[in-house]
């Protein structure tokens, strides 16, 4: 019984954000349909959903700006709600627009954000320092606010953000407004984060998370349909992961690709002079790839390609939030080895 508790309590110790059946009506309006996830230390995970699938509610539940109707949030193993204060002291929130106050400077602003947050004193001046470097805004410390471009601004949230340090750090939207160039020195300093911070990243724009994310949550109506590392959330159910140029004859061709253990199914278009380009849809870690062999063998085919090959994040997405496939999946808890 010692040894089994020491191990639930080490498991729990390397999630710096538990969400447990967490559930959010409106009135009449479900907006979350019990979602449960994890996020260990050191993560970066992006959560994905369309305009209205609960992704927004659900960012400003875990910040502790919404309560929930039902269900649990835990931040380092402190209830997001029993204990809110405490929690918030580990959380840096930077809503996808960020409310500054236009008539401070910079450098004011967050002295006056690192003293809310209880900072100490003496730590304030650098602890500003270490996040205005971080975000690139050292030359803009003696502006107004409200000079600032859009980018600029924004850069100032995740500045704000940052103070503290906080354990969980929860962006919505934080490249909204920014260009080209900019856009990508946010990743940079997201991607940067992981070791230190653990990171929660809402984004309508799938490079990003394939980008600066180690696993992507989607949500669609309301629940959790998604959960799973990035490089591996092609290989979801039915994922399409083999490609072939086949040249034989197209109905026998047809045929025994189908009958493939663990092909869901075949597509096929013809190249000319009895060639054929066939891709199939095969079940989660299945490799299709010596069986298809050996038929093509059996059969006297010609074998001219083949691949496996991965859908984007955008392919998985739309899978997951449309049709048959948008049922939820279980909850997918942080891996292991987090550490």
């Amino acid at each position: 019984m010692r040894r089994r508790a020491s191990e639930e309590r080490a498991e729990a110790g390397r999630s710096v954000l538990r969400v447990q059946e967490v559930t959010k009506r409106y009135g009449e309006v479900l907006a979350l349909d019990r979602i449960s996830f994890e996020i260990g230390r050191g993560e970066v995970v992006g959560f994905l959903g369309a305009n209205g699938a609960g992704k927004t509610t659900a960012m400003r539940i875990i910040a502790g700006f919404v309560p929930p109707s039902s269900g649990r949030v835990t931040i380092e193993n402190v209830d997001a709600f029993a204990d809110p204060l405490a929690a918030r002291r580990l959380i840096g929130y930077l809503p996808e627009s960020a409310a500054l106050y236009p008539d401070l400077r910079v450098g004011e602003y967050l002295r006056f954000r690192a003293r809310l947050k209880g900072v100490e004193r003496r730590r304030r001046a650098a602890e500003v320092a270490r996040a205005a470097e971080l975000c690139g805004i050292e030359e803009v410390l003696g502006r107004p606010i409200e000079v600032l471009s859009r980018g600029f601004r924004q850069r100032v949230g995740l500045a704000d953000a940052l103070l503290g340090p906080p354990r969980l750090l929860v962006l919505d939207e934080p490249t909204a407004g920014l260009d080209p160039h900019q856009v990508r020195q946010v990743r940079e300093l997201i991607r940067s984060l992981g070791p230190q911070h653990t990171v929660l990243l809402s984004t309508h724009v799938l490079s990003e998370v394939e980008a600066v994310c180690s696993r992507a949550l989607i949500i669609h109506q309301g629940r959790i349909v998604a959960a799973e590392p990035v490089a591996r959330a092609a290989r979801g159910a039915a994922g399409c992961d083999l490609e072939a140029e086949l040249v034989g004859p197209a109905e026998e061709i047809d045929a025994v690709l189908r009958a493939l253990p663990g092909v869901a199914s075949v597509q096929r278009r013809a190249l000319g002079g009895g060639a054929h380009a066939v891709r199939l849809c095969i079940e989660e870690q299945r490799d299709l790839r010596e069986p298809l062999g050996r038929a093509a063998l059996a059969h006297g085919w010609v074998v001219r390609l083949l691949r496996p090959v991965r859908p984007s994040l955008e392919e998985v997405f739309v899978r997951c939030t449309a049709g048959a496939d948008s049922q939820p999946h279980a909850p997918v808890p942080a891996p292991a080895g987090a550490a």
